[in-house]
């Protein structure tokens, strides 16, 4: 029989004349039943109404006589997500079903975004349903008498869990919970009513039964636990625009705004079009070329990345929603569930570098039930058209990156640790006890907790002397702020978002384009022109951390480059590049592209060989510059840095030699002026994982590689103040603290607890250890082939062309290229 909640929204689903899928009903029999978990559904298939009205249904059947009468009834939902873009969009959706069940509620909001004037009214009442990101979240949590605000909270909600898992904005969300559950006493028996519901919203990753466990704690009862998954399968097709002709010596990044005429001819055919760029600057590029070549694109095109100022953004998005543009050229920033129906085709510019990228990204074509969801893959350079075959073959057989979760960061628990003493205080025991149930920290021990609070309290062991560092002070047990410029100094340095110091761009005459990186601004000088937010500008001055520009009417400009932006090819797609690689050296042709790359496999076999599944390549060419050796793992340039100066170190213990490194997606290059005993190195077992950690400190510059990790933790840590809003403190003195505080720590603490997690975290993620150690074990087992060469192969030529990109301009380079190719061509 149903409930009275259950009845309103079965009314509600006939008037709109929907009807439950479902994973929905199932949903709504997990919440009703008072489980917690993870809903797993495609982009487009309603997730938010699955978790959403399941959760009103409950405030209906609570309040089943009088659920229409305003009450005071405090925060009852409260929804995290990752973007604040998301937020508004959601609020919407939310806001139109309790109008139209005649409840008289306000969803609101509370972001980066969110006015002063909306935080105070907040502080004073807050909604039935809250919309927030992780770092407001922990806001809250350093308010004055948070308990009594979240005293009558019954859930919490989690979208898109698996854009946080595996982010330390995902340890924030874990150690938020972890102090909510706390407050609620969390009890184990399922008939409990004052039990916090914890749900995340996830697409499909390959660890969703992990990406549970982490979300709702090591302490939450697994009978209590559901796995809700969509029966729907989400169609995507997927096409790759094939170049007109197929270049046999391809290099990165050009080839892409060459085929700017077949993408506009896709775009031509299409209602609205997402075209997703992998960096900010590829979207400035992209936009600016369509601009220059299409000009009768103006008006109906736009352009949407995170740099650009927020209601310009705003704007993007609403406009999208009422079919205004035709185009907009974006990046990540639009990856997410914002739900923009007039979206028909999704344009992916280059390799999206992982299966559940790309899958979100043509998620957003489509955006509804039983819609087909069309996506173009645009190559950068031929030898793409692999990655576009090895895409669909994945997503065929459903094989889909994993998230691992972050472990032991401290630097997010040193800065939660102040946040919770800003607020009301807290006490040690209690918080141990809670921190322990988070996924992150079920290994962390009463000693290493004690040092964070050493420190937070008295310094540690070297900074005890200044008074900077000691933020909180302990009175009977209980550790509180009682400073009050500290606490203001921690509420605007919360989060785990580390970046460049940015400027923000100002019109001279009023207005805000958005921000540029300090590092930057700094090369050029007023009365240059640069691209920004698909306008040429020319900058007037700088002054109070802003630049002042005006309009430019000239055509030729910089485009403004952002530090970190270079996205890792997944192990999964890597995997499946390989086994695209085996059937072309086994002669299957079965795609589409590798049919269109039969010209350049057939040079590379003729020139040297097409190495098969048991086998690995390494090149050998004598030139002008030198000796050069080419190694083809196939395993993501950052695998390939790590494994490229680990093999330099070991071939110069046998031959004392200088290397250059160079490297992309598909393998590297080590280069030196004479000749490299590589046979002997490998009856030395060059590849072995014997000593591999001791190998890997001597080869790299593991101390400079921890002090760049430090940076960021020394930040999220608040070991240094980024400034006042407006008053950032520039780069170079940042970067000069956090070496002076690593040097120190070096020197005099080196168990420091931040700076063990700075070498860690180098190896981890910088150097990608454990991936790398996996594909030194696969090559171990393989048949390894040394072929001699006369000229760069097919597979060659890129990796040398990424060498010369670092020496020259676009430009020469450019020329250079074409030069190369016309020789080797001839050769």
């Amino acid at each position: 029989m149903l409930t009275k909640g259950q009845q309103v929204i079965r009314a509600w689903y006939k008037t709109k004349k929907w009807k439950q899928f479902q994973f929905q009903q199932e949903m709504e029999a997990a919440y009703l039943a008072g489980h917690s978990g993870l809903l797993n559904a495609p982009t487009g298939s309603g997730k938010t109404f699955a978790l959403f009205l399941p959760f009103l249904a409950d405030y209906i059947n609570a309040n089943a006589k009088d659920y229409q009468t305003q009450k005071n009834n405090g925060l009852l939902l409260l929804w995290i997500t990752p973007l604040r873009a998301l937020t508004n969009d959601i609020r919407k959706a939310m806001q139109a079903v309790c109008d139209d069940l005649g409840l008289p509620w306000t969803i609101g909001t509370r972001t980066g975004d969110t006015s002063t004037a909306e935080r105070n009214a907040l502080r004073k009442k807050l909604p039935e349903v809250l919309l927030t990101t992780p770092e407001s979240l922990h806001l809250m949590l350093a308010q004055k008498e948070y308990p009594k605000t979240l005293q009558h909270l019954q859930v919490v909600v989690v979208d898109e869990w698996h854009e946080l898992l595996g982010t330390k904005r995902g340890v924030q969300v874990e150690l938020g919970l972890s102090r909510l559950k706390g407050l609620k006493q969390l009890p184990v028996l399922e008939t409990e009513n004052n039990r916090l519901k914890i749900w995340g919203i996830s697409a499909t990753i390959g660890n969703l039964e992990q990406a549970a466990e982490v979300l709702l704690g090591v302490d939450f009862p697994k009978e209590n636990v559901r796995l809700i998954r969509s029966d729907i399968e989400k169609k995507i097709s997927i096409e790759s625009v094939i170049p007109p002709q197929i270049e046999k010596y391809s290099w990165s990044g050009h080839l892409g705004v060459k085929l700017l005429p077949q993408v506009i001819e896709i775009v031509e055919k299409s209602n609205t079009t997402l075209l997703f760029c992998n960096t900010r600057a590829h979207a400035e590029i992209w936009y600016h070329a369509i601009l220059d070549k299409y000009p009768e694109y103006a008006g109906i095109m736009a352009m949407h990345h995170g740099s650009l100022d927020n209601d310009l953004r705003k704007w993007v998005e609403q406009a999208l929603h009422d079919e205004m543009l035709k185009l907009v050229v974006c990046t990540s920033s639009l990856d997410l569930g914002v739900d923009f129906r007039p979206v028909d085709t999704v344009i992916q510019i280059g390799s999206p570098k992982g299966v559940a990228r790309f899958m979100q990204r043509a998620g957003r074509s489509g955006h509804h039930p039983g819609a087909v969801s069309k996506a173009y893959f645009v190559p950068t350079h031929s030898l793409e058209l692999m990655e576009s075959a090895a895409l669909k073959e994945a997503m065929l057989a459903g094989i889909y990156e994993s998230r691992d979760p972050v472990l032991l960061a401290f630097d997010v628990l040193m800065q939660y640790l102040v946040t919770l003493a800003v607020s009301d205080g807290f006490h040690a025991d209690e918080v141990f006890r809670q921190v322990k149930t988070a996924y992150a920290y079920a290994d962390l021990s009463r000693e290493e907790f004690g040092s964070l609070l050493d420190f937070i309290v008295y310094g540690g062991k070297t900074l005890s002397q200044y008074d900077e560092f000691l933020k909180v002070e302990l009175e009977n047990g209980l550790y509180k702020v009682n400073n009050r410029r500290v606490a203001m100094r921690h509420r605007m340095s919360m989060g785990t978002i580390t970046s460049e110091v940015s400027l923000r761009v100002k019109w001279l005459s009023g207005g805000s384009l958005g921000t540029i990186e300090e590092n930057f601004i700094s090369k050029i000088k007023p009365g240059d022109n640069f691209w920004f937010a698909g306008r040429s500008l020319e900058l007037i001055k700088v002054k109070d951390m802003t630049a002042f520009v005006k309009k430019s009417a000239v055509q030729k400009g910089i485009i403004p480059s952002w530090m970190g932006a270079r996205m890792q090819l997944s192990t999964q797609y890597s995997m499946m590049i390989r086994k695209k690689l085996d059937e072309v050296a086994h002669g299957v042709e079965k795609d589409v592209e590798i049919k269109a790359l039969k010209p350049l496999f057939d040079l590379q076999a003729k020139d040297s060989l097409l190495p098969q599944s048991h086998q690995f390549l390494i090149e050998e060419l004598e030139s002008r510059e030198g000796h050069h050796l080419f190694f083809y793992p196939f395993e993501g340039r950052q695998v390939h840095e790590g494994m490229a100066s680990l093999l330099a170190y070991r071939l110069a213990l046998i031959k004392s030699a200088t290397f250059s490194i160079a490297m992309n997606d598909y393998g590297f290059e080590l280069l030196t002026d004479d000749f490299i005993p590589i046979k002997e190195a490998l009856d030395a077992d060059l590849f072995s994982q014997k000593n591999l950690l001791d190998d890997i400190q001597k080869s790299l510059n593991a101390t400079e590689m921890a002090k760049r990790r430090f940076r960021d933790i020394a930040h999220i840590g608040g070991l240094v103040f980024t400034g006042y809003p407006g008053q950032p403190i520039k780069n170079k003195h940042l970067q000069a603290s956090t070496s002076l505080l690593f040097d120190v720590f070096s020197e005099y603490e080196p168990d420091n607890l931040l700076l063990q997690q700075a070498y860690n975290e180098a190896l981890a993620y910088q150097l990608e250890e454990f991936r790398l150690r996996a594909a030194l074990q696969r090559i171990s087992t393989q048949e390894i082939i040394i072929k001699k060469i006369k000229r760069p192969t097919p597979f060659a030529f890129p990796i040398l062309v990424d060498r010369l990109r670092e020496k020259m301009t676009m430009e020469s380079l450019e020329e250079r290229v074409a030069k190369m190719t016309v020789m080797y061509e001839k050769g």
